[in-house]
């Protein structure tokens, strides 16, 4: 059988490509017919208008004389007298009744009313005057300069007007927005398309993110796909249709995302998951498809969601408490949509979240997010490349080192690491600086974790003597203690709500052992425990440190199983479901728990003050200088404790090590053996720990 030729020209073509193109229903012609309307329906009414009647002059003074009108309005320009008939004299002068036939319901009710040319004022005057000596005339007279014809048919337009804004406005409104199109378009995505011709596209490539190595490897092979996808498709591998990024706020997920959109130099879709999410029924889940249906066209692309947990909750939780009907269907329309397409189209789907635990399993199986990259905070090295990045726009002098600034901010993200940055050039600016040092940013890193410095806070000589005390305790104990965090330097100004402060530099660990946390727990009571000995009572102050012992002892005996009287034993649940509404243990093993919570920090504690007991001394003195100079570093506690015994060269090599020069560290650790014994007998591995 012949195939049958296509005869129609234009078919499959599109509209640039010289097909016809349809005219549309818009909301543009609704609007103009309406327009059409509402003016045929003025213009109809006013020229049949029954209400007002042209009279000659002869004819008005024989009404004049028989007193049938009210009010006469003299028009001085025109020569024009509009009289208004009273209403017993309606019927015998225009022959309507006095409802009259106005019917438009947009415009007041006029009075009935005859108008007349006259001579001229004089000579109504005149005759009014005579008139009114002759015949009872109780008419007002008012005489006008004349009006301007086009104001009154504004006025008369003005109800029509507002009438026609406040409809457009609601439409807008309804449609979320705005855009051309009204509500007719509310249905629609409001996805951002970023392309090469977009006018303010900016090429985010993977230089411009700093540290993420595995996550940028995990990215990159959905890069070299949407570039050349034929050499996978010619092995038969299917690439990923979707890669979910999961990670604490302000790591780098939306700027990894644009990073594979800049590499791949392929259309971006991006848009947020309450973006889904109106008023209307079924309006997300329209939202998703047509989303769907522009990414298929502009194929190969990248499709962005951000917090996707928005609209990806887990469907049936909870249901006692009620659920969202319209948030479930926007999710159920979008696993269809994320199955509805192959593999190879070319549509890959990145999304964002950091509440991974909540978003629903049938969005996270294979098939739909293939992959999860966990985007975690930034450790040392990683620190260091960012801190790199932001200083690039930054004037700075040979006294900033990245490595130090990479060491004072552990638990950092990287957006935490840009206002670091900015603040610190806000000071030095403040300041008056042609360079941001240091200082800066010693600065700028204690107002974000501390808050604002308070010099202006007023305390008494005995609250400052306490404070010190407090804060001297403190560095006594982190300094003696083997496992406690080595002190950067304490100061008693007040700050954000602290009125005193100590900062630590925490060695970064994967792990931490039963004997680190004893001691960072006896280091954190230090304070309480010097108010205690040196000043026989205690204060307020140690609120924060109280709060924080408690939930690190709860942590070790619930969470890490490190109780004695309950070893090895976990009630935390992983899968976020919380155990619903009970507790996993028995009444019995929850005052089995407080007891071993008060006995872990009741240990520390008496630890704390036999330590403090038995460098007295050195506490007095630390404090005395604490008070003197307000702020002091670990130069000043080196000179009243002396070295700090703990930290052994073998720790210095491990810390190059982790550092930039591994083959250095190594090569000293084998050149000198007797350093290499000292490592193992402090017992200390090769991994740099994160302070928990």
């Amino acid at each position: 059988m012949s195939e049958q030729k296509n005869t129609n020209p234009n078919k499959g073509k599109k509209p640039e490509q010289g097909g016809k193109n349809p005219m549309k229903f818009g909301m543009n012609w609704m609007y103009i017919l309406i327009f059409i309307m509402l003016g045929a329906i003025f213009f109809t009414n006013r020229n049949n208008n029954t209400t007002t009647k042209e009279i000659d002059w002869t004819e008005f003074q024989k009404l004049v004389r028989d007193n049938s009108f009210s009010e006469l309005n003299v028009n001085l320009n025109d020569y024009k007298i509009v009289a208004k008939i009273k209403p017993q004299f309606v019927t015998s002068i225009l022959g309507v009744d006095s409802v009259g036939t106005l019917n438009n319901p947009f415009m007041s009710k006029p009075e009935p009313t005859v108008s007349v040319i006259i001579p001229s004022p004089d000579r109504f005057s005149d005759f009014y005057d005579k008139a009114v000596a002759e015949y009872n005339i109780d008419a007002k007279v008012k005489y006008e300069d004349g009006h301007n014809l086009l104001w009154t048919i504004l006025l008369n337009l003005l109800p029509i007007f507002l009438l026609v804004f406040l409809w457009v406005f609601i439409m807008r409104r309804m449609s979320g927005g705005g855009g051309s199109g009204g509500v007719f378009n509310v249905g629609k995505t409001k996805a951002q398309i970023y392309d090469k011709s977009s006018p303010d596209a900016k090429k985010i490539t993977f230089k411009d993110v700093a540290g993420l190595s595995e996550a940028k490897q995990e990215v990159e092979e959905i890069v070299d796909f949407l570039k050349d996808p034929a050499k996978y498709t010619n092995l038969g591998a299917k690439i990923p249709k979707g890669a979910l990024l999961v990670g604490p706020p302000g790591t780098g997920k939306t700027l990894l995302a644009k990073a594979v959109a800049g590499e791949a130099e392929v259309p971006f879709f991006s848009l947020s998951g309450s973006d889904f999410v109106e008023m209307f029924v079924g309006v997300g889940a329209s939202r998703v498809r047509d989303l769907f249906r522009q990414a298929k066209e502009k194929a190969p692309c990248i499709v962005f969601i951000d917090e996707i947990d928005a609209v990806g909750r887990a469907r049936g939780r909870n249901p006692n408490m009620g659920s969202n009907d319209e948030r479930e269907n926007t999710l159920n329309q979008l696993l269809t949509e994320m199955d509805g397409f192959g593999s190879n189209s070319g549509v890959i789907i990145l999304a964002a979240t950091n509440r991974a635990d909540i978003l629903d399993k049938a969005l996270l199986r294979a098939g739909r997010f293939d992959r999860q990259i966990n985007v975690d905070l930034p450790e040392l090295n990683d620190r260091k490349e960012i801190f790199k990045v932001h200083l690039r726009n930054i004037k700075i002098d040979e006294s900033v080192d990245t490595e130090f600034l990479a060491r004072q901010t552990p638990g950092f993200s990287g957006a935490d690491i840009a206002n670091v940055c900015n603040e610190a050039a806000l000071i030095a600016a403040r300041n008056g600086k042609e360079f941001v040092q240091r200082e800066d940013f010693m600065n700028a890193v204690d107002r974000i974790i501390g808050g604002l410095e308070k010099k202006s806070k007023v305390t008494t000589v005995e609250e400052r003597r306490t404070i010190a005390l407090h804060e001297a305790g403190h560095a006594t104990l982190s300094w003696m203690l083997e496992y406690a965090n080595p002190l950067v330097k304490v100061t008693i100004v007040p700050r954000g709500k602290a009125l005193g402060a100590a900062w630590y530099m925490p060695e970064e660990r994967q792990i931490t052992t039963y004997e680190q946390l004893q001691d960072e727990m006896c280091a954190t009571l230090g304070g309480r425990a010097a108010e205690e000995l040196m000043l026989g009572k205690i204060s307020t102050g140690a609120a924060n440190d109280l709060e924080r012992v408690t939930k690190q002892a709860y942590a070790m005996v619930v969470y890490y199983g490190m109780s004695e009287r309950l070893p090895n034993i976990n009630y935390y649940d992983s899968s976020g479901q919380d155990w619903g509404f009970s507790k996993p243990y028995s009444d019995e093993t929850a005052l089995l728990i407080d007891e071993e919570v008060k006995r872990i920090i009741n240990e520390q504690y008496d630890r704390a003050k036999s330590i403090l007991t038995e460098y007295s001394d050195n506490h007095r003195a630390l404090t005395e200088v604490l008070l003197e100079k307000e702020v002091i570093f670990a130069d000043d506690l080196e000179k009243i404790f002396g070295k700090r015994k703990w930290l052994s060269r073998s720790q210095e090599i491990l810390e190059q090590q982790q550092l930039n020069n591994p083959d250095e560290a190594a090569k000293e650790l084998l050149d000198n053996p007797e350093k290499e014994e000292e490592l193992k007998e402090n017992g200390t591995d090769n991994e740099t720990p994160v302070s928990e």
